[in-house]
């Protein structure tokens, strides 16, 4: 039995938490969970906006009968067809044969590729209306944050925008549904590792929805994941507005890979001298040990990083050369960069680091250090020099 959560009038919290996976996209760890939220209108008209993954759809349908009792629902609008939204629509339309699935243009193949249902298609544009009764809903384009096919979905009678994935964040919401029901600073981080590992590619379009929602009033976001806000709206949208232009703040992440410990060895000189040099905020990352959406996440936080790594094969460290990859994927923009490496008979990973930086046009500060063997006294002060060389650029 399930005590429905309002989100404003005639509209309800649907949500269901997610403890048990590992690994979001089976790629992501986390630790602490997701919660994958779903939103009813009981109106006239019963709407269901977004869905939420197949593996939770047992709650989720007692959440949803718990709200409209047995009503029939008459619209399920799809913001985002990505399957931890989407995986419980063939469920949903099996129970309820006259609901119509709601998207644009660019869902409606994806909903007959994925399910066969687009005999059931309601398709709507930019701006176009849906009238449940004393609500209604109103939808905006948002392609690429961060599928083709991605909407917004406005309430204006209660000022409500249903944000799909923008606005999200890892983290169950554990007794909460509202931001000024927990402890916001606990999911900022997740936010962030939320935004920069999935929608960090998207910056532009991230840029265009933003300046398209700043046209519609609104006083709730609730988005598909993480807590609906309501009291730091603003404080968020800042916070999209710095990670989708690559605004960053003072401070340095060190990401290596070190077989041995000798290219740690090197790291902990680098860092030593940043601190010396005034830096607060260093964040040091062993890259076999660290998954790389938390090095990303702060690499997206902060200005400075220093990546390190011993030849390994004549290329770099394996998990050098994953994270290094999904940088270069994701995009990541105005960044000052150092290098160093290490290397026992033929040394490849500083040029091959150096040759990453070029690609990615970052400002490289200092003058790589490389080291045969095991850290040396010259090699050493070399290493200073790369840190002061830091700290002075930022």
């Amino acid at each position: 039995m399930y005590r429905a959560v309002k989100i404003a009038e005639n509209i309800f919290y649907a949500g269901v938490n997610d403890r048990r996976t590992h690994l979001f996209e089976n790629l992501m760890p986390i630790e602490r969970g997701v919660a994958y939220n779903s939103y009813v209108i009981n109106d006239e008209k019963v709407a269901i906006v977004d869905a939420v993954e197949i593996g939770q759809v047992d709650r989720f349908l007692k959440k949803v009968e718990g709200i409209i009792g047995d009503k029939p629902v008459d619209y399920l609008v799809i913001n985002h067809m990505e399957p931890d939204h989407a995986g419980a629509v063939n469920i949903l339309a099996s129970l309820y044969p006259d609901m119509k699935l709601v998207g644009n243009k660019k869902t409606k193949p994806m909903v007959e590729g994925f399910f066969g249902l687009g005999d059931r298609f309601v398709e709507v544009g930019e701006g176009d209306t849906i009238e449940l009764g004393k609500n209604s809903l109103q939808f905006f384009l948002a392609p690429m944050v961060h599928w083709p096919e991605t909407m917004v979905s406005y309430n204006p009678q209660n000022k409500v925008l249903f944000s799909g994935d923008a606005f999200g964040s890892f983290g169950t919401l554990d007794g909460a549904v509202f931001d000024d029901e927990l402890d916001i600073d606990y999911f900022k981080d997740e936010m962030r590792r939320y935004y920069s590992n999935i929608v960090g590619k998207y910056g532009s379009p991230v840029q265009k929805a933003l300046d398209k929602l700043a046209g519609l009033d609104f006083e709730i976001v609730a988005a598909t994941h993480g807590p609906v806000l309501r009291s730091h709206i603003d404080e968020v949208i800042k916070m999209y507005q710095d990670w989708s232009t690559h605004t960053t703040q003072e401070g340095v992440v060190i990401a290596y890979a070190s077989m041995y410990g000798n290219t740690e060895d090197m790291a902990e000189v680098v860092a030593r001298e940043l601190v010396e040099q005034g830096v607060k905020s260093v964040r040091m990352y062993d890259v076999s040990k660290t998954d790389s959406s938390y090095i990303i996440s702060d690499i997206f936080k902060y200005k400075g990083l220093i990546l390190g790594s011993p030849t390994y094969t004549n290329e770099l460290h394996p998990n050098m050369e994953s994270l290094i990859n999904k940088i270069e994927h994701i995009g990541v923009k105005n960044h000052v960069v150092g290098v160093f490496g290490s290397f026992s008979w033929a040394g490849t990973a500083v040029k091959l680091l150096n040759g990453f930086v070029e690609r990615m046009d970052w400002e490289i500060v200092g003058d790589p250090v490389e080291q045969k063997h095991a850290l040396q006294k010259d090699k050493f002060e070399e290493l200073r020099k790369l840190g002061k060389a830091m700290a002075d650029s930022l």
